[in-house]
């Protein structure tokens, strides 16, 4: 393994970075709580660990080769963002303590985080490009070497996610009120579709 540390410095500002997976979580966090957001953390962690698998397969190679197959799984993913911003733009003003809020299942914030990952080619090209820095293909270590870093990948997701969560969670008493609801959809709504115009209008 060659400098592992600098991977985890590299990724720990890759994670930092905002971005959907990070907007989801502060999400959930605002809407059901520190340990409700945790569903939709370790989603986002699965999903980048699947991704991470994908990009040292032919699906890697071919999103990397074909223009076709990159643009279609990009506005898969833009659309999806598109999606959920619309619904929350459109959505009435959350509040805490709806029952909605309470009896939202976690797997349905599981599979959320995990779509919200599978559906971003970005995060394929970021392995790509990641990856060949810190292991050979050809070395005897490789497997084990490749599970080290997607494992410690999705770890510090795990643990930059959840500090994201923590603070936003610290906010809900500000806004436990129909202005704070309406505040949490709108910014949500429009973030998603910032997201998803920059995901649409994005190259390889």
């Amino acid at each position: 393994m060659h400098h592992y540390p600098l991977f985890l410095l590299m990724a720990s500002l890759a994670i930092l970075t905002p971005g959907p997976g990070v907007l989801n979580s502060l999400g959930n966090a605002l809407r059901f709580g520190l340990r409700g957001s945790l569903p939709g953390i370790l989603g986002v962690a699965c999903g980048s660990f699947i991704v991470a698998a994908l990009s040292a397969t032919g699906l890697g190679l071919l999103l990397a080769t074909s223009a076709l197959a990159f643009t279609a799984l990009k506005w898969l993913g833009a659309g999806y963002l598109f999606y959920l911003g619309i619904k929350l733009l459109r959505a009435p003003a959350f509040r805490f303590d709806a029952p909605e809020a309470k009896r939202t299942s976690p797997w349905r914030q599981f599979a959320a985080g995990m779509l919200l990952q599978l559906s971003n080619p970005k995060s394929i090209f970021f392995f790509l490009a990641i990856f060949p820095q810190f292991i050979a293909a050809g070395s005897a270590h490789y497997t084990s070497d490749f599970l080290l870093l997607v494992s410690s990948y999705s770890a510090l997701l795990v643990l930059i996610h959840s500090a994201y969560a923590l603070l936003a969670h610290s906010l809900r008493r500000w806004l436990d009120n129909e202005r704070g609801g309406h505040l949490i959809n709108k910014a949500s709504g429009a973030s998603f579709l910032v997201f998803g115009s920059l995901l649409a209008t994005s190259n390889r």
